[in-house]
């Protein structure tokens, strides 16, 4: 007899990254991944390299320093913050001591898809909320709760499409969302938001017992590599959090590495600034080129060709030329390719490709 899992892993499509090589090209220009357009802060390479000499110990598994380091930059309580392999770990966490089998999970239809992912591996029922103008719709997420529902994610900004909740809506949704429902405030593009009225999801974890936010170093950081997230969280979360993950669950070099990029002086502000000229410059361009392209609050761009088979064509002539970027198939927008803004070079590479793509392609 075969040993077979349960039931609700063989629904599991499993994650598909952003494509790093294409055969036959030389130079590659990775736009696939949203990763940070500057790469590592310097300070954070030396401390990488520096924590070296110390790799047969084990880290601190309380990442304490790291979590004065994070609480210190972003004003909060060190005490209510849990750091990760990623926030993807964190995301896991929530959902399989939430969730599990017998509950739903809400998320609207084009959300991450680690929370589908994660969902259906913990046995949940997944409910994908459709959205308008691809964005979260409030009402069809409320409308969605019934009453196994246990949790609600919401990525705001949102991957892949780069759209963005105003404040006020995402306070309704919590404020008329089920007391027992987890709201879940995903916020891995938050330092690229420059909107006044936007709160990360710290005003929201602050005033309810049943919220969480969580953040990433892998974007405007440029620690994608070293795996490494945290959740702020109402104490009680936390310590559910705490009976469920690993005791070193963050390595050493990443603590370190992370520590320094958020003492890097200037970083958050170039990069800003970086992102938000050129994500400026790329969609007028992809625009006065002939495409759509959808509004965006993170560091990449959803560009709409109308139709699969030109989305495809337009992936192809950018892959011609080492330029990769992700196709949308898998989030069920096969008429989009997500471009990250990279360095000023990749971005005019990409201007320049599709330019000639509208005219030749």
């Amino acid at each position: 007899m075969t040993v077979m899992p349960r039931p609700s892993i063989l629904s599991v499509e499993p994650y598909v990254g952003g494509e790093s090589k294409v055969p036959g090209v030389n130079r590659i220009i990775k736009l696939s991944s949203n990763e940070g357009a500057f790469g590592p802060p310097p300070s954070a390479i030396e401390a990488i390299a520096a924590n070296a000499r110390e790799a047969h110990r084990y880290p601190d598994g309380g990442a304490t320093a790291l979590r004065e380091a994070i609480g210190a930059r972003f004003g909060l309580d060190p005490a209510r913050i849990v750091c990760g392999n990623g926030s993807d770990e964190l995301l896991a966490m929530l959902i399989l001591a939430y969730g599990g089998e017998g509950t739903e999970l809400v998320m609207s239809a084009h959300g991450f898809m680690m929370y589908e992912i994660t969902g259906r591996w913990a046995g949940c029922q997944v409910i994908k909320v459709p959205e308008k103008n691809l964005t979260a719709d409030v009402d069809g997420l409320l409308a969605a709760v019934g009453p196994r529902t246990r949790l609600m994610f919401l990525a705001n900004p949102n991957n892949p499409t780069g759209s963005i909740l105003p404040q006020s809506e995402v306070e309704r949704l919590r404020r008329e969302l089920r007391q027992d429902v987890l709201l879940v405030l995903d916020s891995a593009y938050a330092e690229y938001v420059t909107r006044p009225d936007y709160d990360p999801g710290q005003k929201l974890v602050d005033a309810t017992p049943n919220t969480v936010m969580t953040r990433t170093f892998s974007k405007i950081f440029g620690l994608g590599g070293m795996r490494l997230g945290w959740a702020y969280a109402p104490a009680p979360i936390v310590d559910i959090l705490g009976r469920v993950r690993g005791p070193f669950n963050v390595n050493a070099a990443a603590m370190a590495a992370g520590i320094a990029a958020l003492a890097e002086p200037g970083w958050i502000e170039k990069s800003i600034a970086h992102n938000t000229e050129w994500r400026g410059k790329v969609a007028a361009a992809m625009e006065a080129a002939g495409f759509k392209v959808w509004p965006s609050e993170g560091n990449f761009l959803l560009v709409d060709f109308g139709d699969g088979t030109r989305a495809k064509a337009a992936d192809a002539h950018l892959r011609a030329r080492g330029l990769i970027v992700r196709a949308m198939g898998g989030y069920g927008l096969p008429q989009c390719l997500r471009v990250t803004i990279g360095a000023a070079e990749e971005c005019q590479m990409v201007i320049d490709a599709l330019t000639d793509f509208s005219r030749n392609g």
